[in-house]
């Protein structure tokens, strides 16, 4: 049970820092949201909301 804890902990920081590597290349045009894998594209649409750039989310 522990760990299902760990993975779940571990896990959930790989998609937040994905997120923020993926929102990086669309701010730099390299990539744009339609790129992003689904499972973590809204965290990606937040990282950029939460930079100011929510043109760049839809």
């Amino acid at each position: 049970m522990m760990h299902r804890l760990i993975i779940k902990i571990l896990f959930g920081l790989e998609v937040k820092e994905m997120a923020v590597v993926y929102a990086t290349l669309i701010l730099k045009g390299k990539k744009n949201i339609e790129d992003v894998p689904a499972r973590i594209r809204d965290e990606v649409k937040q990282v950029l909301i939460d930079l100011d750039l929510e043109s760049l989310a839809i």
